[in-house]
């Protein structure tokens, strides 16, 4: 079994392999869209995109289980034995890859015993790479090179105004009635959920509060992204995001957060 810097690089190169592909699609226009049983659109080059990563993870890992929002998964009781998968959103954002917005992102994390320790996430239209492994650090990789990143260090955790990632998709004044009147707020509007994430993690946004159903493959690169860099990721309650441990694959409504000295169950109702 690949050691789990092996993963990581394995992830790297999936996602960046899938993501080169997406954007000669997205660039050329010619895909299709379809609409899901849950309403939620999909299109040609998601399923290209999920060829892609599992053809290369199961060349590379066969021993490794594959959880994809495209694939057609194991009830829990099959799956609930796993010690270790892969878990992957071949493109978050599908909606922004549609409207062309550049804001979609490809996600492959890896969870172990519950707790998602590998989190690759690349942004094409950027040419844009975040990753993390457990213990290691977060970092970024672009066009203007690599670097560890970091969540924000307010200078007064207890008083400073605090940037606050939104939808572009959802009105705005849905978050902010999240976000008590005692602070003040700037907001920077994004499409991609793991782009709002990695916007926390690297210092550009403080907070990012997602209402609305997604599934596990929306977090588990995240978390493991905004974690080494500083940050955290919990449902709405400041509970714990579970991995593989439902029936349900959806996530409650969560938030991410960034500095930590910040009094966050006191500005989040």
């Amino acid at each position: 079994m690949p050691d789990r810097e092996a993963l990581l690089e394995l992830a790297k190169q999936a996602c960046i392999k899938a993501g080169k592909q997406v954007l000669e699609v997205y660039d050329s226009g010619d895909f299709t869209s379809f609409c899901k049983d849950d309403n939620s659109p999909v299109t040609t080059a998601d399923y290209m995109a999920n060829e892609i990563i599992c053809e290369l993870l199961q060349k590379h890992t066969p021993d490794i289980p594959i959880m994809s929002e495209e694939n057609s998964n194991e009830p829990l009781k099959k799956r609930l034995h796993w010690k270790q998968y892969w878990l992957i959103d071949p493109i978050d954002g599908t909606k922004e890859f549609i409207a062309q917005s550049g804001h979609f992102a490809i996600n492959i994390g890896l969870v172990e015993d519950h707790e998602p320790v590998i989190g690759v996430i690349y942004w094409p239209t950027a040419d844009t790479i975040y990753f993390a492994s457990k213990g290691n650090g977060a970092f970024k990789q672009s066009p203007q090179g690599k670097e560890q990143i970091h969540v924000r260090q307010i200078s007064d955790p207890q008083q400073d105004d605090l940037i606050v990632a939104i939808s572009r998709e959802q009105p705005p004044e849905r978050v902010m009635s999240k976000m008590s009147s005692t602070r003040q707020y700037s907001t920077l509007a994004l499409g991609s959920c793991s782009l709002k994430s990695c916007y926390v993690a690297e210092g550009k946004a403080d907070v990012f509060v997602r209402l609305g159903i997604t599934g596990e493959w929306d977090t588990g690169a995240s978390q493991c992204i905004v974690c080494e860099a500083g940050g955290n990721i919990a449902d709405i309650n400041f509970e714990p995001l579970t991995y593989n441990q439902r029936d349900s694959l959806n996530n409650p409504d969560f938030i991410v957060t960034g500095d930590q000295r910040v009094n966050w169950q006191s500005i989040i109702k």
